[in-house]
């Protein structure tokens, strides 16, 4: 795993939380942050597997 794919995922986590709490107490702009932060990590990581597979193909 490369930089990417780790801080991917843990947005992904730490958005996925956020999501969860707004739900939680009903605030709609904590839950779509927490969206916006998990798709974002989604994205990171996407980031990171491209880069990384991209090394392996350089080998």
């Amino acid at each position: 795993m490369n930089k990417n794919q780790i801080k991917g995922k843990a947005n992904e986590v730490k958005g996925k939380i956020k999501e969860i709490v707004g739900k939680v107490t009903g605030d709609k702009s904590t839950e779509y942050e927490g969206k916006a932060e998990k798709i974002g990590g989604k994205v990171q990581g996407k980031v990171g597997d491209i880069t990384n597979d991209a090394n392996k193909e350089k080998k």
